[in-house]
């Protein structure tokens, strides 16, 4: 393939930090278009916008490794933070996402069984209890600001009480969830003494996952983590490093992504045609509603991985040791799938997105997500079913893509 001058120049101009934080997407459309996979200098890796691309690219588990799956820091660490990130779990300890088969095969066949239909299902009366006394407490309030007041600490408290997190730490695993972003999303000038106190956090974190696990391990109770170390299928369970591993990334995966998911729905349905009301009446199927909210701004924009040979995607040659950006939110908005409309519309047939990722990788919370999404807006249309956006300015995004957070999202009772 060759590029021209011109085009190195409009790929060069892709940044989801800067000028395309809010609407990355009327981009990608359009250099999608021409070039469904491009170069982007500014993340050091090569992006694919087009569905079957990506799919092709998340089915290939044998040419493509999701060991570097995370964003990458800009700037050049100080050695005894880079030290901390490597070994704030354990010694050179990887979660799943960040596994290849055959240890991602095993370990993820075991997390699977504390997700099944039935699992859920048996949570379920947990999470309403969760989201009823939680609407309850926003409610007296006539404007309020939906991401702090009730998407973080939500999903925040609907995953710790699956894990077994005691309350008293629930804040602290979202402080230590916050450096992480931080430590990851790193670019230009930052304060080197900043960043050590947020690896610190992290090796906290990690040293806290441990003593959980022992304390499971010597006690059982009814969690996820002690199901994880006694009741595996067929015998099969984690090991006590391989639970230590896991428990910050269901912490941090389990309430940042439901939460970033719950700000994203409300905006763009407040937004269309018939607004909040269109749900409050039955007029909108949650379900709908949920699995558009993912196609349509997908919590988690895009996700790495890297060529382990030489291969071809979309037509574009790539050598071995070329690093892919997925984009999964731009996938939900390709123009060349007929299950991705331009507009934000539910009930168009949208669950067939790749928000849940795809492949080997694909989220093995995706059901426990869905019912905790639409359990939570259930609750919002009963108790309020009046809800709007708040008078002022439209909210922003962070500067944390690939994630697509809200920094805010303000609301009133009408």
């Amino acid at each position: 393939m060759s590029v021209d001058s011109g085009q190195l120049q409009e790929d060069r101009s892709f940044d989801p930090y800067g000028a395309h934080r809010d609407d990355p997407y009327s981009f990608l459309t359009g250099i999608g278009e021409k070039e469904p996979v491009f170069y982007a200098p500014l993340l050091d890796a090569w992006c694919v916008t087009r569905r079957e691309d990506i799919i092709a690219v998340l089915r290939d588990d044998q040419s493509f490794s999701a060991r570097d799956h995370n964003p990458r820091p800009s700037v050049a660490l100080p050695e005894d933070v880079t030290r901390m990130l490597r070994t704030w779990r354990g010694a050179d300890a990887l979660a799943v996402g960040s596994l290849d088969p055959p240890e991602h095969t095993r370990i993820k066949e075991v997390l699977n069984v504390g997700f099944t239909p039935a699992r859920v299902r048996a949570f379920e009366p947990t999470i309403r209890t969760i989201a009823t006394d939680l609407v309850e407490r926003v409610a007296v309030a006539e404007e309020f600001d939906f991401i702090k007041e009730f998407a973080v600490p939500y999903s925040l408290e609907v995953i710790g009480r699956r894990l077994g997190i005691p309350d008293e730490y629930l804040d602290r695993c979202r402080t230590w969830s916050e450096q992480r972003i931080e430590l990851m999303m790193v670019r230009g000038h930052t304060d080197f003494d900043r960043l050590r106190e947020y690896a610190r956090g992290l090796m906290e974190f990690g040293a806290f996952a441990r003593s959980l696990v022992q304390e499971r391990l010597a006690s059982p109770q009814d969690d996820l983590i002690s199901e994880l170390l006694h009741e595996g299928k067929a015998g099969r369970t984690l090991t006590a490093d391989e639970a230590s591993v896991m428990i910050p990334t269901l912490i941090f995966a389990g309430h940042m992504t439901c939460a970033e998911a719950l700000g994203t729905i409300l905006f763009q349905q407040f937004q269309a045609p018939g607004g909040w009301t269109a749900v409050a009446d039955g007029t909108i199927a949650t379900r709908d509603l949920v699995e558009e909210g993912l196609r349509f701004d997908s919590p988690l924009a895009g996700m790495y991985r890297t060529a382990v040979s030489d291969v071809v995607v979309g037509d574009v040659p790539l050598a071995a040791g070329s690093r892919l950006l997925l984009l999964y939110g731009a996938a939900g908005r390709d123009s060349n799938s007929s299950a991705c409309p331009a507009a934000f519309r539910p009930g168009s047939g949208s669950a067939s997105h790749l928000a849940f990722g795809h492949g080997i990788h694909f989220c093995l919370g995706a059901g426990f997500a869905r019912s905790e999404l639409e359990i939570a807006i259930q609750a919002l249309a009963t108790r309020m079913p009046g809800l709007t956006l708040a008078p002022g300015p439209l909210p922003h995004h962070r500067p944390v893509f690939p994630l697509r957070a809200l920094t805010e999202l303000r609301v009133r009772q009408r």
